[in-house]
């Protein structure tokens, strides 16, 4: 490879070193982050023998070199070109940059959430079983730990681990989020457990403790009257808290050094941080949630529906803050006086939110965003909406929006038909058990109408537009496993530019190089490709063909021919028969997430293969237990280059070496 003349090539194929706003590299990718897309002259690679393939993943534009080679054409580049040098992390953070400021502070939080998402399920879903263990009304006039005594223990048990996570959230979140803002993670969770010390008259109790009249114990801070109320279950300002420590962290470690850096830098971090957070970002924190709480009352009193329609759609929002943890100080008094209009659209949010999750469930196909999703949204739809909320909904957005929308519609129904809760307590599908009795039909009315609004809308543009978010590292896979999965699909694309490593000799028949024939490469059942349910495959994207449904055995060549690419994670195999044929068959669907598990290779990139050779072996029953699609589609991905291809197999039950696809060279026709 001519290293400076490729750098050159993709320089000028990219809009030139003015485009680049900065380049690293891995072991086989340049990444760029581009100033702009469309200057890109995607022809130009696509045609350059050096480039193996191009993708777009996590903001950069990355071009497949290959190992050994990348190294030198970056180098190239940076000393020819002026690029800006920085690592693979900065190129990232960068890329990050480019986003508007809303889809940063999304994905931030999102980044914070996600490692302490597993807590916040199981406690949810706890939650969820304590509420229906205690709740009156639900199977007859008593609850079950009334009808069942022996069951009270048990459910005070439940309830006392299942609030652990949230009471205890600004510890989770001091970990995480210092993490995040690179700070040590240790101070972060020392702060957010000073946040929720005994000591504190506990936010619980806050709101009861105001109502009663009861004095709150305060601190005199240098002539400041501080109250010493904790922040459980609260989320901005332990974020803020978190980041003001990293900000103070940062700055004493570039001012002192060695001892003195190891001693008082926590020191003084700690100090400032502490004092802060309880003189400046508590205070100003809970006085926004007042002013929040009070105002959607003014607007729901005064606005009637509309005021209705507004706080179903700032409800989940709040939520996301951790404000609404001060909204039982207004619905104590109004329940007092007849009824509180809080509860019931708290319950059209929470239902809206699990319903938007509960159809990326049915429609996701990673399983690690299935596993997630599904566990939140019977969490959610029980009453505890935090793990839908920060696990699945605002990382992919659009459910989130879909489902503050129709909570906003089920808030309108509720004020105008003037649903009133009774008592606090789970807000969601069991929920009714809170409402005035004339009520129910009313709510339960209502609620139906916000689920089938959510669920609808969600499971509508999840199989149109959010197809895409639904399949890779936008909804949580790790970034450089979608990367490594682009890769392979970018060089399967043009497998003619990965050349062969050097093998054993296995003697093709030269008759093989007039066999336009592919045939079955594992038993199982044929089905047109139009049935897969990958719309990839099934739209014919990268070729043309059929696909089997495994049964039993291993996976077999279906040519005589060469192994022009094979993944790492044995999923996907790439052949060229003696005749010009590339063939892919790709192994199962979403495949790729096992990494490898369940699925042992027989051959490498490079090797010869005859019909009927095995290329990889795999545990069907275990692939399938894993929740994955077996369906193993077999297409020809340069049809373009051939007269063309047609299903010659029946369709139904296929063996091995039945007869599948034949193609028809380009130079046959007249």
């Amino acid at each position: 490879m001519d290293h400076p003349a490729v750098a050159t090539r993709v320089l000028a194929a990219v809009g030139g070193p003015e485009n680049i706003s900065a380049a690293a590299h891995c072991a086989t990718r340049l990444r760029l982050v581009l100033n702009d897309q469309e200057k890109v002259d995607q022809a130009a690679l696509d045609n350059d023998p050096d480039v193996k393939g191009t993708f777009l993943a996590g903001g950069m534009y990355q071009i497949i070199i290959g190992p050994g080679d990348v190294d030198v054409v970056y180098d190239n580049m940076i000393s020819k070109g002026g690029v800006r040098e920085v690592s693979k992390d900065e190129a990232k953070q960068v890329a990050a940059e480019k986003d508007n400021p809303v889809i940063r502070l999304i994905k931030t939080i999102a980044d914070i959430f996600v490692p302490i998402l597993p807590a916040l399920i199981a406690g949810g879903l706890m939650m969820a079983i304590n509420n229906v263990l205690t709740a009156q009304g639900l199977f007859g006039p008593q609850s079950v730990i009334e009808m069942y005594p022996v069951m009270t223990d048990y459910a005070a048990l439940i309830n006392m681990i299942s609030a652990a996570a949230f009471a205890f959230l600004p510890v989770l979140i001091g970990f995480s989020a210092t993490k995040r803002f690179g700070g040590n993670v240790y101070l972060g969770a020392a702060m957010g457990a000073a946040m929720v010390s005994p000591s504190l008259v506990n936010a619980y109790s806050y709101a009861a403790m105001v109502e009663a009249g009861e004095a709150i114990p305060t601190w005199n801070l240098f002539g400041l009257q501080v109250q010493q109320v904790g922040y459980q279950a609260q989320v901005i300002p332990v974020l803020f808290v978190s980041w003001m420590l990293c900000f103070i962290e940062k700055r004493f470690h570039k001012m002192l050094k060695g001892v003195a850096d190891f001693l008082l830098t926590p020191l003084f971090t700690m100090l400032i941080t502490g004092f802060l957070a309880f003189i400046v970002v508590g205070p100003l924190t809970r006085q926004l949630a007042d002013w929040i709480t009070f105002g959607l009352q003014w607007i729901y009193t005064t606005a009637g529906p509309l005021g209705g329609l507004i706080f179903g759609l700032l409800y989940s929002p709040i939520v996301v803050t951790g404000l609404h943890q001060s909204f039982p100080a207004v619905e104590l008094p109004l329940i007092a006086q007849g009824g509180s209009f809080i509860f019931a659209i708290a319950s059209m949010a929470n239902v809206a939110q699990g319903a938007a999750t509960l159809a990326v469930f049915l429609r996701a196909k990673d399983a690690k965003l299935k596993g997630i999703s599904g566990a939140s949204a019977a969490s959610a739809l029980f009453g505890i909406t935090e793990p839908a909320i920060f696990g699945v909904n605002l990382r992919l957005r659009w459910p989130f929006f879909i489902g503050i929308c129709s909570a906003a519609i089920g808030g309108a129904l509720i004020a105008l038909f003037n649903v009133r809760a009774i008592a606090l307590g789970a807000a969601g599908l069991i929920g009714f058990v809170s409402i005035r009795p004339a009520d129910i039909p009313m709510f339960l009315v209502c609620q139906a109408i916000t689920f089938a609004l959510a669920f609808g809308g969600a499971l509508f543009y999840a199989s149109t537009r959010g197809k895409a978010s639904l399949a890779g590292a936008a909804v949580g896979e790790d970034l450089d496993e979608a990367e490594k999965e682009a890769e392979a699909a970018a060089i399967a694309a043009h497998p003619e530019k990965s050349a062969p490593a050097a093998l054993p000799v296995v003697e093709i028949p030269a008759e093989a190089a007039h066999d336009y024939t592919v045939t079955v490469p594992v038993q199982g059942r044929v089905i047109p490709l139009n049935e897969v349910k990958d719309a990839t495959f099934a739209g014919g994207t990268l070729g043309p063909g059929a696909a089997v449904i495994p049964s039993a055995g291993p996976v077999v060549s279906p040519v005589d021919g060469e192994v022009i690419v094979a993944f790492p994670t044995a999923h996907a195999y790439a052949l060229r028969s003696a005749s010009g044929v590339d063939i892919l068959i790709h192994i199962g669907m979403d495949t790729v997430q096992l990494k490898g598990k369940h699925f042992t290779p027989k051959v490498v990139k490079g090797q010869k293969v005859r019909r009927g050779d095995v290329l990889a072996e795999v545990d069907w029953a275990a692939v399938a237990a894993e929740g994955y699609d077996l369906t193993t589609p077999v297409v020809v991905s340069n049809a373009k280059k051939l007269a063309g291809v047609e299903v010659t197999g029946a369709m139904g039950d296929g063996n091995l070496g039945d007869a599948l696809l034949a193609a028809a060279p380009k130079e046959a026709t007249v």
